[in-house]
């Protein structure tokens, strides 16, 4: 209990990936993502196009309203690090040690782990070093108050959507599609989101046949992406007889382009065309349940510091 007597000097860390503010944001969202490698100019006016459609990503906004829910739960000074906008990881680096951060437990607000998304937020919080101590959670895809968010909103979308159907709607759970190579690598990302999948699964009581799961959101520069795509996905459950489906995202915190644009846009279309419906769980965004979890996480690592 030291540590928390002294909360000026222990802190948490949140990283996330950043979204950009505006369309008008969008190229030099693109070159900090790539690492400044230009993308094909095709591939970044799709990208403008549906940031466009959505508005506004709400990512940022959730990520630091994420952070102040936790800094409340704890009774800790909560900093929010991006790697690909602002605020960036740098500056909240910059902020920790203006404040006299001692000693940081580091979270990803990805659960599941991929050298593509936590391994590159890692290497971009630690670079040439770091003036406190952290303790960097690798993963947390299995932590069971996540679990049980994820199937509360689960629950409660998905017999909405069977009432107006008349019918049980079969599931598809899904995360972001990674590049192949990244998982014969021995990244343990494809096994950790199947294992998040499987676990809401089993805390929604969902029988075997009821649920199954693709990746979204695979890349536009080519080369070979993890699948089963949604879309497949989808016109096999039609062949079946299903004319609906239920998406959930177990691989996203909040809502942003790939859940306002790839699920509510781009699969609902996609369903609407083989004369198919789509519903889709609502993001867990402000959730208490999940604002627990991470303080659950937080608590017991701060016992390690």
């Amino acid at each position: 209990m030291s540590n928390l007597s002294k909360p000026a000097k222990t802190a948490v860390l949140l990283l996330a990936h950043g979204s950009p503010n505006s369309v008008d944001e969008v190229p030099e969202f693109l070159l900090q993502v790539t690492g400044g490698r230009p993308l094909p100019p095709q591939v970044v006016e799709e990208v403008k196009h549906r940031y466009g459609l959505i508005g506004q990503s709400p990512l940022t906004e959730l990520t630091l309203k994420q952070a102040e829910l936790l800094a409340r739960e704890l009774g800790l000074p909560v900093y929010v690090g991006m790697r690909n906008w602002k605020p960036f990881i740098a500056a909240a680096v910059q902020a920790m040690a203006a404040d006299g951060i001692a000693r940081a437990v580091v979270i990803c607000l990805a659960p599941q782990n991929s050298r593509t998304s936590v391994g590159l937020y890692r290497a971009a919080l630690v670079g040439d070093g770091l003036p406190f101590e952290i303790d960097f959670v690798e993963s947390w895809h299995d932590q069971p108050l996540l679990i049980k968010a994820f199937a509360d909103k689960l629950r409660a979308g998905w017999q909405r959507a069977g009432h107006e159907i008349g019918a049980k709607v079969p599931i598809i759970f899904t995360a972001h599609s990674v590049p192949q190579h990244t998982v014969t690598e021995g990244d343990p990302y494809e096994i950790q989101a199947k294992e998040t999948a499987s676990l809401v699964a089993r805390e929604g009581s969902l029988a075997a046949e009821e649920w199954t799961f693709a990746f979204q959101s695979q890349g536009m520069s080519g080369g070979a992406w993890l699948g089963p795509t949604v879309e497949s996905t989808i016109l096999a459950l039609k062949e079946k007889g299903h004319g609906g489906v239920f998406v959930q995202p177990i691989g996203f915190l909040c809502d942003h382009v790939e859940v306002l644009y790839d699920i509510d846009i781009g699969f609902k279309r996609f369903a609407e065309k083989q004369g198919m419906r789509l519903w889709r769980a609502e993001s867990l965004n402000d959730s208490p349940l999940l604002v627990k979890a991470l303080a659950d996480i937080a608590r017991s690592r701060l016992g390690r510091l």
